[in-house]
């Protein structure tokens, strides 16, 4: 079960999904503009899942998610092509005169959470991030199989992944709500379930830190939110808000 569990629908050294996670922090006041349209070029294998800026939690704050079509063969191949690419070249310079720092992290997907697709909107968005325990990931992610079935009334899981490149063992845990009172009936709904209450137990002594970020984000075509930054990518999710947090 182990192995299905970190399964990321198709291994990204054999050509599976590969995602990329970029958070970045802007300087006060402004919000990113979206990056260049490169999703929309067919000789690049990827597609902008979403990018958000943050409502509650870190401010002034943006996070764009990416989907490689082909694991790393395909990552390499969109650097390759980006480091020619002169409208990138220009938009990385004048991006460098918003941020006052940037990081990513390549992850993969959980093979028991839903895959992120697009769903009709507004919706806001929850990014619950977690840091575990050295050599615990396999026991989180088997008690977070049985776990997911508790979370799936509202639809409200929108995709699960853990990451293989950058800050390791890390969780991130992405749900979407129609708005904060529904997330609140969602939520305080899961502990009247048998059972959930155990698994919340047992999966909190894996934890080291946990981080709750509310954002809203502007969709491209995709479902993902942060703050509403027009360009729907979980169709990327249609571009709401978003919040980063915990179970």
């Amino acid at each position: 079960m182990a192995a299905r569990v970190l399964h990321a629908r198709g291994a990204a050294s054999a050509g599976g999904l590969l995602q990329r996670a970029a958070p970045c922090s802007l300087l006060p006041g402004l919000r990113q503009e979206v990056l260049p349209k490169i999703h929309e070029d067919k000789h690049y294998p990827c597609t902008l899942v979403g990018t958000w800026n943050t409502w509650y939690g870190e401010q002034d704050q943006a996070v764009h998610l990416w989907r490689y079509e082909g694991g790393y063969p395909a990552l390499t191949e969109v650097m390759n092509k980006l480091r020619e690419n002169q409208e990138f070249l220009h938009f990385r310079k004048a991006r460098s005169n918003m941020l006052l720092s940037r990081k990513n992290q390549l992850l993969l997907e959980f093979s028991f959470w839903n895959e992120p697709v697009p769903r009709p909107g507004p919706n806001i968005y929850e990014l619950r991030s977690y840091q575990l325990r050295p050599g615990t990931m396999i026991e989180w992610g088997n008690y977070w199989a049985r776990a997911i079935r508790f979370r799936q009334d509202g639809d409200e899981a929108v995709g699960g992944f853990f990451s293989q490149i950058g800050q390791l063992y890390m969780v991130h845990h992405l749900w979407a709500y129609k708005d904060l009172q529904t997330r609140e009936d969602i939520r305080n709904a899961a502990w009247h379930k048998h059972g959930w209450e155990e698994l919340v137990y047992y999966t909190a002594v894996l934890i080291i830190s946990k981080t709750d970020v509310s954002q809203d984000r502007k969709t491209r075509n995709t479902a993902a939110s942060l703050s509403p930054v027009p360009v729907e990518p979980h169709t990327s999710l249609p571009g709401e808000p978003f919040c980063r947090g915990f179970p």
